[in-house]
């Protein structure tokens, strides 16, 4: 008896199997098919998103900052747009243009405190910058603080945030705003919601608490004049940036603030600009006797000298070293990390290689590999009898051996790297042993610390067991009626062991030396502890940009170059071993 019964057609023969619910059997196993992978997919869903939130995310994220250089176009946008039209080759500085945007640029850069950062991502291409960031942002008011003296001698309203306010403020300029406040959230590192997080906002404040109002949906209570826009530009843009900064940022009301000194300097500009001055002449609006006062003492206004005004706060705005570093990483993503992570830089001719004493990259990638070899090696050498000892021996002795090789990983990492820098120092245990054996004299105690033999004998001792447990397990299953047969054939003892036994073993010494190696390669704390300047790895290099030196991407750009490098060896023992002779018991 089964649930299954044949259907029958109207000529009496056979139709498609039913099952006991009378639909077709195929198409009832083809739904519980699917329904047994869904059960399967949800039951190592947890383990899915543990993976790609905890591994999978982070290199990817890593693999975006080595490539990542937004800052320079989001903290100097016109710069950047002006300084594509330079050639960084000629010899010359930029044009007064150039200095113009870098100033109103940097202004608010500088009242942002996003200037420093900016000054930290160039200085490392092009040391001093940072100083020179620093520097500039704390004099760049002293232009504007001249022009508004004078205008507040020609009236006084001039100082006055609510005549401000009236001048700048009317309609049609909208597009003008928010263009500066993309500018702004740009400058900050933010950027305007999806719609995906305006509907998770939405069902947070269902069930949770409302999320805090995005920059872009903030009232500024101010909406630039197209008038004004169009008879002072350079003004209504530097007010803007003011408006937006001063409600998004300080949260005040613009209409009773008065504005920056920037908004002076580009005032100034306007009243210089060619037919500003019969724009003025023929505008009706809110401070229009103040602006024809202003148009009669124009002397008094001269037009600002940008260039001159960063030459005074500091005369390195005059080096084409410096403007060349700007224009090379103004791109949103660059090469310039990966460059610097084989010991090559960017310049206006091209890709060029570092100077002598700066290329350490390469040395250190190549120790890296070469020492994590030497330990691998060593890891086979002595982890290969230990591990058939524990094959061979009876059951209760391997038990007993074998807590004794997992007894390391009882202990911390610290202390165990921190116990070999005691022994292998001068005045050490092992120095100690040695000269009272008369081994060694007194006043000729061997080096064993801060160099490649202590970072190689301490990481030898922590990998160990991972290279004799892969070993042992696949020793435990190779019978030893083998060798006694090999033996019985007219074998002798090595022949025994090299031609029967070792041969089987080789999975598990593969299995153990990726193991061993993919670690090793990646070690940071041992090398940090006892290697010294000779025997740290890139690793440890890494470890100093994200914690030390701040420089991500150059340290996100040598991960993905170790993770590329360790890709190819996997891929290289794959071809030539091959992976699936690769064994754990």
């Amino acid at each position: 008896m089964t649930d299954a019964t044949h259907d029958t057609t109207a000529r009496g023969k056979p139709g498609p199997m039913l099952a006991a619910d009378g639909t077709p059997l195929k198409r009832s196993l083809a739904r519980a098919l699917r329904m047994q992978k869904i059960r399967a997919l949800l039951l190592i869903a947890p383990l899915l998103l543990f993976v790609l939130v905890t591994f999978i995310a982070p290199i990817a994220d890593m693999l975006f900052r080595s490539v990542e250089n937004d800052i320079v176009a989001n903290t100097l946008p016109d710069t950047v747009e002006e300084l594509a039209s330079w050639d960084g080759a000629s010899g010359e500085t930029p044009s007064e243009a150039v200095y113009q945007a870098l100033y109103f640029d940097l202004f608010i850069a500088a009242e942002a405190k996003e200037h420093t950062k900016l000054g930290t991502r160039l200085n490392y291409e092009q040391t001093g910058i940072s100083s020179l960031f620093r520097s500039t942002g704390r004099n760049l008011d002293d232009l504007g603080k001249d022009y508004q003296k004078t205008l507040k001698k020609i009236d006084k309203s001039w100082d006055d945030g609510a005549f401000w306010y009236a001048l700048m403020s009317g309609e049609g300029g909208e597009e003008v705003l928010e263009s500066h406040r993309l500018q702004y959230m740009q400058l900050i590192g933010q950027s305007p919601r999806s719609i995906i997080s305006r509907v998770w906002c939405v069902i947070r404040g269902i069930f949770y608490k409302a999320c805090p109002t995005a920059l872009e949906d903030i009232d500024l209570n101010f909406t630039p004049s197209a008038e004004a826009a169009q008879m002072l530009p350079a003004t209504v843009a530097a007010y803007s940036d003011f408006a937006v900064f001063t409600v998004l940022a300080d949260g005040d009301v613009v209409a009773e603030e008065d504005p920056w000194e920037a908004v002076y300097a580009a005032f100034a500009q306007d009243l210089n600009t060619s037919g500003t001055v019969d724009k003025i002449q023929s505008y009706s609006g809110p401070g229009q006797a103040e602006l024809l006062a202003v148009t009669e003492n124009l002397a008094d206004l001269p037009a600002p000298d940008f260039k001159t005004t960063f030459l005074d706060i500091d005369k390195d705005w005059g080096k084409i070293e410096n403007w060349q570093t700007i224009k090379i990483y103004s791109p949103k993503y660059t090469s310039g990390y990966f460059l610097n992570s084989v010991d090559l830089m960017k310049t206006p001719e091209g890709i060029d290689a570092r100077p002598e004493n700066q290329r350490i990259y390469l040395k250190l990638f190549k120790r890296t590999l070469f020492m994590s070899l030497v330990i691998t090696g060593s890891c086979i050498l002595l982890g290969y009898p230990v591990a058939w000892i524990l094959a061979n021996l009876p059951a209760r002795k391997a038990n007993l051996l074998m807590i004794l090789v997992l007894l390391p990983f009882w202990t911390s990492l610290l202390v165990r790297t921190s116990a070999w820098k005691i022994m292998l120092q001068q005045q050490g245990v092992i120095n100690d042993t040695l000269v009272w054996l008369g081994l060694v004299a007194d006043g000729n105690r061997l080096v064993m610390i801060n160099n490649q033999f202590g970072t190689i004998v301490a990481m030898t001792h922590i990998l160990l067991p991972f290279m004799i447990l892969p070993m042992y397990s696949v020793m435990q299953t190779i019978p030893p009626t083998y060798l006694r047969a090999a033996k019985s054939l007219g074998a002798t003892n090595w022949t025994a062991f090299w031609r029967v036994y070792f041969l089987q073993t080789v999975p598990g010494i593969g299995a153990g030396s990726i193991l061993v190696f993919i670690l090793s390669i990646g070690y940071y704390i041992t090398p940090e502890i006892v290697g010294g300047t000779t025997g740290t790895f890139i690793s440890n290099r890494i470890a100093y940009h994200i914690s030390s030196s701040l420089n991500w991407g150059l340290a996100a750009a040598l991960g993905t170059i170790l993770l590329g490098v360790v890709l190819l060896l996997y891929w290289a023992y794959d071809r030539i071993v091959g992976i699936d002779n690769v064994k754990l018991g």
